[in-house]
C-alpha cells in the first residue's frame, strides 16, 4: 500500500486509522459497546454504566440523567491485534489508531447520525440480540446506505433471556436486505453465554471470569459440537463469498485449497464494496466478545485511503465534479459536520480533513461565504475532555474554536481551492411551541441561547410569529424540544415559559389551476405596475417544489423573472387555509406585462404572490399533517388494549409480528394524536409496553379534524 501520501510528521499512517461509528435502535447498547472498546483500548481504567450515569462519552448532564445518548460523542483510541496460537488476524502486532463516534439511536436525533455518518470511514451497527431489527435500526441502515459506508454488524445484549443470534441475522437479511453472514458466533446465550466461535480460525474464545471484566479469555480448540456449528458456518460462509468475490470464486471452482487470509482479504474487500455484512455475536454489557469485535473491526472496515475519494463540485460550475482522494502533501480540504457551544472553549466547530493537513495559525477559505478566517486553536475531543494539537492530518477529526459564519455542512479549504464537498442532508421539524422569556434581562440572553443552539442542530429551528410575535421554536419531536429548553436553562441560564407543543401542519394543491396577480398603483409620480399570470400543478409526495419561467416574448422582461420567483417562493411559506407552508407544487410562470417607467421588481415581487394566491384558490387547497412510523412492543396480554388505543387515535395498523410472548403492532399514526402517549400505554400495559417513533410522510386531514386544527391556528 503506497505510504508517500503520509506527511513524515504524522504520527500515525491513513492506513493504520478507522474513522468508525456506533449505530443503531435506542437501547440497543450502543454506548455500553463504547465505554467496553474505551476499556480495552487501555483509554480508561474503569468501565462506566448507562444506568449509573458513568459513561465516558454521555457527558451532558441530560443524558446522564435519562440513560440516552443526545449528542454524537467522538473519542480516539488505540488497538493491537494480539497474537493468539493458531489464529490469523490481517493486521497482527501493528498498532491501529481508532477515531470512534457514538451517536444517539433516539429519532428526535437523527441528525446526529446523519453527520456523523456522512464524515465516517466504517460503521458498527448495533443489534438487540433478543428484538434483533427494530424501527429506527432501519433508519440508522438507510442513512448508512445513502452514504455508502461499510458495516460490521454487533449482535449484542446475547446474555439476555429470549436472546436468538440466528433470528437477529434472519431479520438483517429480511428486513435489511442485507448479505449478512458470522465470523463470530455466540456460544451459549441468556445466562449461559460463554464466549464465541471464530468460524474463520476454526478456534474457541472462552472467558475465564467475571472479575477480570472480560479481559481474560483461553482460545482454544472447540469441542465436537462447537466444531459441527463452525464448519457448517465456514461452508456457508465461503460460499456465500465465492458468489460475489471473483477471487474467491475462481479459487473455489479451480479446487484451490482456501487459506484463512484468503477468506479475510475476500470478506475486507466485499465489506469495504458494501456488499457484505461480517456478523459478531456477544454482550457489551457481560464483557464478552468486546475484543474480537475490535479485531473484526481493524480486519474488514476500511482505512480512509480504502474508501471511495470524497466528490465535490466547483462552486462556479456545479456542472465539474472535483475528486478528493486523501493526501497529506495536496491543499487542505475539510468537511464542517458539525456545531458546539462549549462553556469551557465557546464555539467549537467539529471537521473532518479529507485531503492535506491543519496547522494552528494557516488561513481557512469557506466557498460558501467566500470569506477567510484564520485558525488560531485545534483541539482533539476526548468525548468531554480536549487536548490541544499543532497539526492534523488527513482523515483525522478535530475541532477548531472561534470561527464565525459556519454553519453544518460548510466546506473548509485551502484558499486556492475552489470546491464544495457534498453536505450531509437533514429531515424538517415536524413539531413547535412557542418560548417566552420570563424576565427583559432573560429576553437578550434567550434570543443570544436560541441562535446558538440552532447553529448546532439542523434540525432545530426558530423564529417569530408575525401575527403575535411569539418566538416559534420547532424540532424532531417531543424530547427534542424538551432537551432544548434544558439546556436553556442549564448551560445559559434563562429562565423562559412554554406553550403547548404545534404540528407543522402543511398545504398543498390537488388539482392544476392557474392564477393572475396584478399590482397597480398609481398616486402621483412615479407608480408600480406588475402583471404575472401563474400555472399550477401537484407534485408527488415528498418531491418539493419546482419554479419554472415559461414566458415566451419577454412579455415579462428576464431581469424581472427574479423577483417573481422570489415572490413565489414567499407565496408558498403561507397557504390560504391556515397560513401554512405550501409543498409538493410545481409552478410555472407563463404571462404577464410591463410598464416602462412603472414596473420594477418589488412589483413583480407583490404581483407573482397575488397571482400564487389566487391560484391556491383554484386549485383545490388541502391540509397536511405529518405521520409517524409507529412500533408498539408489549406483552400479548395487553395486545387488545394498544390497538384499540392506536385506532381511536386515527392510527391504521401495518402489521403484527409476535416473539417471545412481545407483539411488535407497526402502526401509521398522526403527530397530533400522540401527545401523552407514553403516559397512555404506561397506564394500558402496568408499564409493560415501550414504543418508538419517527416522521414518515405527510397526508390529509380528514374534514372533521380539519375544522378544530384550523380554529386552533386562528386563536394562536
Amino acid at each position: 500500500m503506497s505510504t508517500n501520501l503520509n506527511s513524515p510528521d504524522r504520527a500515525y499512517p491513513l492506513e493504520k486509522t478507522r474513522n468508525i461509528g456506533i449505530a443503531a435502535h435506542i437501547d440497543a447498547g450502543k454506548t455500553t459497546l463504547t465505554e467496553r472498546i474505551l476499556f480495552y483500548t487501555g483509554m480508561i481504567h474503569k468501565i462506566g454504566e448507562v444506568h449509573e450515569g458513568t459513561t465516558v462519552t454521555d457527558w451532558m448532564e441530560q443524558e446522564r440523567e435519562r440513560g440516552i445518548t443526545i449528542t454524537s460523542a467522538a473519542t480516539t483510541c488505540f488497538w493491537e491485534q494480539k497474537k493468539h496460537e493458531g489464529v490469523v488476524k490481517l493486521f497482527q502486532n501493528q498498532k491501529m489508531r481508532i477515531n470512534i463516534i457514538d451517536t444517539p439511536g433516539h429519532v428526535d436525533f437523527t441528525a446526529e447520525v446523519e453527520r456523523s455518518l456522512r464524515v465516517l470511514d466504517g460503521a458498527i451497527a448495533v443489534f438487540c440480540g433478543v428484538a434483533g431489527v427494530q424501527p429506527q435500526s432501519e433508519t440508522v441502515w438507510r442513512q448508512a446506505t445513502k452514504y455508502g459506508v461499510p458495516r460490521v454488524a454487533f449482535v449484542n445484549k446475547m446474555d439476555r433471556t429470549g436472546a436468538n443470534f440466528a433470528n437477529a441475522i434472519n431479520d438483517m437479511r429480511n428486513k435489511l436486505k442485507a448479505n449478512a453472514w458470522p465470523v463470530l458466533i455466540p456460544i451459549g446465550a441468556e445466562d449461559q453465554l460463554k464466549g464465541q466461535y471464530d468460524v474463520i480460525n476454526r478456534k474457541s474464545i472462552i472467558y475465564v471470569d467475571d472479575a477480570s471484566m472480560g479481559s481474560k479469555f483461553d482460545v482454544v480448540e472447540p469441542d465436537a459440537a462447537g466444531m459441527a456449528i463452525i464448519e457448517e458456518a465456514r461452508e456457508e460462509l465461503i460460499a456465500a463469498l465465492c458468489d460475489i468475490d471473483d477471487e474467491m470464486g475462481t479459487a473455489f471452482l479451480e479446487e484451490k485449497p482456501i487459506s484463512i487470509e484468503m477468506i479475510k482479504f475476500a470478506i475486507r474487500r466485499q465489506t469495504i464494496a458494501n456488499r457484505f455484512i461480517p456478523v459478531v455475536g456477544g454482550s457489551a454489557f457481560k464483557n464478552k466478545g468486546v475484543q474480537f469485535l475490535v479485531d473484526a473491526v481493524i480486519d474488514f472496515l476500511p482505512s480512509p485511503i480504502e474508501i471511495p475519494a470524497q466528490e465535490g463540485h466547483n462552486p462556479d460550475n456545479l456542472e465539474e465534479k472535483i475528486e478528493t482522494p486523501p493526501d497529506d502533501n495536496a491543499k487542505f480540504i475539510g468537511l464542517a459536520f458539525k456545531l458546539w457551544s462549549d462553556p469551557f472553549v465557546g464555539k467549537l466547530v467539529f471537521f473532518r480533513v479529507y485531503r492535506g493537513k491543519l496547522s494552528k495559525g494557516d488561513t481557512i477559505y469557506n466557498p460558501r461565504t467566500r470569506k477567510r478566517d484564520r485558525v488560531s486553536r485545534i483541539i482533539q475531543i476526548q468525548a468531554d475532555k480536549r487536548e490541544d494539537i499543532d497539526t492534523c492530518y488527513s482523515g483525522d477529526i478535530a475541532a477548531i474554536v472561534g470561527l464565525r459564519n459556519i454553519t453544518t455542512g460548510d466546506t473548509l479549504c485551502d484558499e486556492d481551492v475552489e470546491i464544495m464537498l457534498e453536505p450531509p442532508s437533514f429531515p424538517d421539524p415536524v413539531i413547535s411551541m412557542s418560548v417566552e422569556p420570563k424576565t427583559k434581562v432573560d429576553q437578550e440572553k434567550m434570543s443570544m441561547a436560541l441562535g446558538r443552539l440552532s447553529e448546532e442542530d439542523p434540525t432545530f429551528r426558530v423564529f417569530t410569529n408575525e401575527e403575535t410575535g411569539q418566538t416559534i421554536i420547532a424540532g424532531m419531536g417531543e424530547l427534542h424540544l424538551e432537551i432544548i429548553r434544558d439546556r436553556l436553562m442549564r448551560e445559559f441560564k434563562v429562565e423562559a415559559n412554554s406553550g403547548k407543543p404545534q404540528i407543522a401542519y402543511r398545504e398543498t394543491c390537488t388539482k392544476a389551476a392557474h392564477g393572475v396577480g396584478k399590482l397597480i398603483k398609481q398616486s402621483g409620480g412615479r407608480g408600480q405596475y406588475g402583471h404575472v399570470e401563474v400555472d399550477i400543478r401537484p407534485a408527488e409526495r415528498g418531491k418539493g417544489h419546482t419554479v419554472e419561467s415559461k414566458v415566451v416574448g419577454g412579455t415579462i422582461p428576464k431581469d424581472y423573472i427574479p423577483a417573481c420567483k422570489k415572490g413565489i417562493e414567499e407565496a408558498l411559506l403561507n397557504g390560504i387555509l391556515g397560513g401554512y407552508p405550501v409543498i409538493d407544487l410545481e409552478v410555472d410562470i407563463v404571462f404577464g406585462s410591463y410598464h416602462d417607467v412603472d414596473s420594477n421588481e418589488m412589483a413583480f415581487k407583490m404581483a407573482a404572490i397575488f397571482a400564487m394566491k389566487d391560484a391556491f384558490k383554484n386549485g383545490n387547497s388541502i391540509l397536511l399533517e405529518p405521520i409517524m412510523k409507529v412500533e408498539n412492543v408489549t406483552p400479548e396480554d395487553y395486545q387488545g388494549d394498544i390497538m384499540g388505543d392506536l385506532n381511536r387515535r386515527r392510527g391504521i395498523i401495518k402489521g403484527m409480528e409476535t416473539k417471545l410472548g412481545l407483539c411488535n403492532i407497526n402502526a401509521d399514526v398522526p403527530l397530533a394524536e400522540m401527545f401523552g402517549y407514553s403516559t397512555a400505554i404506561r397506564s394500558l400495559s402496568k408499564g409493560r409496553s415501550s414504543y418508538t417513533m419517527e416522521p414518515s410522510h405527510f397526508e390529509q386531514v380528514p374534514e372533521n379534524v380539519k375544522a378544530a386544527v384550523l380554529d386552533t391556528k386562528g386563536k394562536h
